[in-house]
């Protein structure tokens, strides 16, 4: 059973070895729509057996198969193959997406449509990148760096952006020569059905991509098993600091794009009316469930109560509806819990800040995950709204006292993922950029660019995905000291 518009071959499978086959829990996982709170579809859940075969089937694939050898031009142009297979099956990936988290239907163009296009630059650097390096040496002739592949690769990807996170690691993880693994979170898993059925269309050899759709327990000991090289995982902090451990303790190679508190400082020479609209808006994007979500703002005190009026105005002038609703801003949260998790943190804010507007169900919508936007002013940095990641639509208002106190306080963070100053100076942009631990920063607003290294500093994770940079996660560095030179490298 799949949802309307999404037409996957063998949803009671899972993908093992370059073949469908049954899973041996003999259970299946229910996808919930957050817009109806109904069942629009099941898929095969994998078990501890389950991924310990596929596991089996990308070793094999990586130890006597022929994609590791593969030489790099062939394997980019079969995954150009691959993102031309999936870009006629756009439409799907779309449907999959608002049906399985709530994602708006107007956006799922966009956001699929970029996706593919960051698949195509990957496989281009099957045609540019290095693999092999000659570079000067004092004791031999000819010294050569090489960059191998890193093993089997266990991609794990999050259920607020499914397609575009785990095609990034499968993607890379291909190009580099590595089997992967594909294992979505439980609540989204078609994207990783039609991956999968991409991979096969394509012709990849046998175990070089392998589906396996597991709950939490399957998924750690997917982590666990000594035939992963690599994990390269994407979500919570907390789930992170699990597979960080277990890497540790075996030092198999993992990369982590973990959770955010990023913070968004407005310069005073930035219009309160802008600034209120771009925050606004933003922290409506995928109803707030972004990682590098600017979900603190940063003001100073003599600019703060009109900043929170004018933001007010903004988010009670927002259409919150259901996602196929093409006049629809603010869709649902993906899943009741997730709806249950904002509503305890609203709670929470309550107790030590300023709840200026939202906080509560929209009246109008009586099913469904739906949460009004909502701004706390007035909010101690030290509280707990924001320090923790909400992953909703809410905001955060912080009074500073100048721009050095504004850098101070977007700096005590756990976090370290993105962050953002709102100036039409470029010169105030660099300098309070450079001052500022996280991983990204943008100039007036929330700017990401996948084809550019992204990645977090502290708890907000280990290691870069995106262009050059991307690919390095999944390749070994080998010295070779040569006393001649090879005919060809």
């Amino acid at each position: 059973m799949t949802p309307e518009g999404v037409n996957i071959t063998h949803p009671d499978k899972l993908f093992i070895g370059g073949e469908w086959v049954a899973a041996t829990s003999g259970r299946e996982i229910e996808l919930v729509s957050p817009n109806s709170e109904e069942v629009v579809g099941r898929v095969a859940e994998a078990s501890k057996e389950d991924m310990d075969k596929a596991v089996a089937a990308a070793r094999t694939a990586f130890d006597h198969g022929p994609w590791p050898s593969t030489p790099p031009a062939e394997r980019a142009a079969k995954l150009m193959e691959m993102a031309e297979y999936l870009e006629k099956r756009m439409p799907e990936l779309c449907a999959a997406w608002t049906a399985q988290v709530g994602g708006l239907a107007s956006f799922a163009p966009q956001m699929h449509g970029g996706a593919i296009m960051q698949l195509k630059a990957i496989a281009d650097l099957g045609n540019t990148y290095e693999f092999v390096q000659k570079r000067p040496s004092m004791m031999v002739e000819t010294a050569l760096i090489a960059k191998e592949p890193v093993g089997v690769v266990a991609a794990i990807a999050p259920w607020n952006a499914p397609f575009g996170i785990m095609i990034a690691k499968v993607g890379y993880a291909l190009v580099a020569g590595c089997p992967v693994i594909v294992k979505p979170s439980p609540e989204t898993p078609l994207e990783a059905y039609i991956i999968a059925e991409a991979a096969e269309a394509v012709g990849l050899p046998a175990g070089t991509v392998n589906l396996a759709v597991g709950e939490r327990e399957a998924s750690d000991h997917l982590v666990q098993n000594p035939g992963i090289d690599k994990v390269s995982f994407t979500g919570s902090t907390g789930a992170g600091k699990r597979i960080g451990e277990v890497c540790a303790s075996r030092v198999a190679r993992c990369t982590l794009e973990l959770g955010g508190k990023s913070a968004a400082i407005i310069s005073d020479d930035y219009p309160i009316e802008a600034a209120a609209g771009l925050l606004g808006n933003t922290i409506t994007i995928m109803s707030g469930q972004v990682c590098a979500m600017l979900s603190r703002a940063i003001v100073t005190k003599d600019r703060h109560d009109e900043l929170a009026e004018a933001i007010a105005k903004v988010m009670q002038g927002i259409t919150i509806g259901h996602s196929e609703d093409e006049n629809t801003q603010l869709g649902p949260l993906a899943m009741k819990r997730q709806l249950e998790r904002v509503e305890m943190y609203v709670e929470e804010g309550k107790k030590t800040a300023d709840l200026v507007t939202g906080g509560a169900r929209p009246t109008h919508m009586n099913k469904g995950f739906f949460m009004e936007p909502t701004l706390f002013a007035n909010v101690d940095n030290t509280s707990r709204i924001a320090q923790e990641e909400i992953f909703g639509p809410v905001l955060c208002l912080i009074p500073a006292e100048d721009e050095e106190d504004a850098i101070r306080i977007a700096n005590e963070s756990d976090y370290g993922l993105n962050g953002s100053v709102l100036t039409n100076d470029a010169d105030t942009a660099y300098r309070v950029g450079r001052r500022i631990r996280t991983g990204g920063f943008g100039q007036n607003g929330l700017q990401m660019d996948f084809n550019l290294p992204f990645g977090g500093f502290k708890q907000s994770g280990i290691g870069r995905e995106g262009g050059p940079d991307g690919i390095e996660a999944y390749l070994e560095t080998k010295t070779m000291l040569l006393t001649g030179t090879p005919s060809s490298i």
